[in-house]
């Protein structure tokens, strides 16, 4: 199937979604989470060969983590679709109800944006959960995964659509390109006329190849440089426990730590603290002169270490001296992704809250909560580091578009 023959399909699965109602796509939905638990040993199998064909290929064991399926995420992923839709119906909302001074009734009301493109990499459940959040906010959805994860999207995409057939909606709701080359990434970019917005989700030169090559409009998502930095006055227990948990709970994924910003008061108490944490996970410290000169286990940095997204067990490290210097080096080499600061000021709080610009700033917590679920969204389609439309986790509500109707009765201009 080509990809025009798609966007037809596609376009003709959305315009059913837009006028179904909430109760058929929450069917869908059900039908959707069981069907994974279903087909659970069929997707377990294709995730085997392509964790195989990854090992073979050289894959890091980040990435390896990144594409690995367990019943557990299996689970996960059925209980995210389940959580999706529980939501309200994001469709058909009145934003806005007022008489205009000609007469006329106006109303906004909350519309699908109609097609949606997904190109991500080797993360299968971002199959399901586009799936599920275009289904509930009435979009159809062309998915283009990596290579590397194939089989198993394959395998989650058919039982998908099969389930939503059942439902009574259009299989062609959900759809996957099957041809992984770059010369189908390059064509779903440039589908003008047929995807209405183009949502790239992985790292940094996924999302530099799409905001650069493609045509059809771009939500820009994902790269992900997170910063923590520890004031002089935290409490560096509590930062050295919200440092580990950033780093190194998992960290292939986009909210993950990069770099830890250390003020120089502190740095000779916090630094081996949290070394010691982080050793339990074997992760590389990366560090300035005067974080070595505290940490003999610390590598020398270079300039290309700071602003990098490792996805692995890697941490630059920098002692900085004072807030400002920490904001001015968030400034120059974040991501506008997820910062966080440690700290017991309430001044230097809210500083950094209402000074760093980022779609998702912290106080006292790890980065790692910047995902749809954990911000009551169910899932998201990804993360927003852009300004228009809708900024940090895509969840249904951000997946809407608007129209405005207006009841007249018989007025003209």
């Amino acid at each position: 199937m080509n990809l025009i023959d798609m966007g037809m399909r596609a376009q003709n699965a959305a315009r059913v979604l837009a006028v179904s109602s909430a109760e058929a796509r929450n069917a869908a939905l059900t039908a959707c989470a069981r069907a994974l638990l279903d087909h659970q040993n069929e997707i377990l199998a294709q995730n085997a060969l392509d964790l195989a064909a990854g090992t073979d290929s050289g894959l890091s064991p980040a990435m390896l983590d990144r594409l690995a399926l367990t019943e557990a995420r299996i689970a996960g992923m059925a209980d995210g679709i389940r959580a999706v839709r529980d939501l309200p119906d994001p469709l058909n909302r009145v934003l806005e109800n007022r008489v205009l001074s000609s007469g006329l009734l106006l109303e906004k009301i909350s519309v699908p944006i109609g097609v949606i493109a997904v190109v991500y990499e080797a993360r299968p459940n971002v199959t399901a959960d586009s799936a599920a959040l275009c289904l509930k906010s009435g979009n159809a959805v062309i998915l283009r995964g990596g290579k590397e994860a194939i089989r198993s999207n394959t395998a989650i995409a058919d039982a998908l659509r099969a389930a939503v057939a059942s439902a009574g909606l259009p299989e062609d709701a959900v759809q996957l390109v099957s041809d992984t080359s770059r010369e189908s990434a390059a064509q779903l970019m440039r589908l003008n006329g047929y995807v209405d917005v183009l949502i790239p989700r992985g790292g940094k030169g996924l999302i530099r190849a799409v905001v650069e090559n493609a045509s059809v409009p771009v939500i820009e998502t994902g790269a992900g440089t997170c910063h923590v930095y520890v004031d002089k006055e935290a409490d560096l227990g509590m930062a050295a426990e919200i440092l580990f948990n950033a780093k190194a709970s998992r960290p292939s994924v986009c909210n993950a730590c990069e770099c830890v910003l250390v003020h120089k008061d502190v740095a000779e108490q916090f630094l081996p603290r949290a070394a010691k944490l982080l050793s339990q996970k074997n992760v590389e410290i990366r560090g300035d002169a005067r974080v070595c000169a505290v940490l003999p286990c610390a590598v020398p940095a270079t300039d290309e270490d700071w602003g990098k997204e490792y996805n692995d067990y890697i941490l630059a490290a920098k002692v900085v001296d004072s807030i400002d210097e920490a904001m001015e080096h968030i400034y120059r080499y974040g991501t506008k992704h997820s910062e966080c600061i440690v700290t017991e000021n309430d001044e230097a709080a809210e500083r950094f809250l209402n000074e760093v610009d980022a779609a998702a700033v912290y106080l006292n917590a790890s980065t790692r909560f910047t995902d749809g679920g954990e911000f009551g969204m169910g899932a998201e389609i990804g993360i927003s580091t852009q300004k228009l439309h809708a900024r940090g986790p895509l969840g249904v509500r951000e997946l809407t578009s608007m129209k405005y109707k207006l009841r007249g009765k018989g007025q003209v201009r």
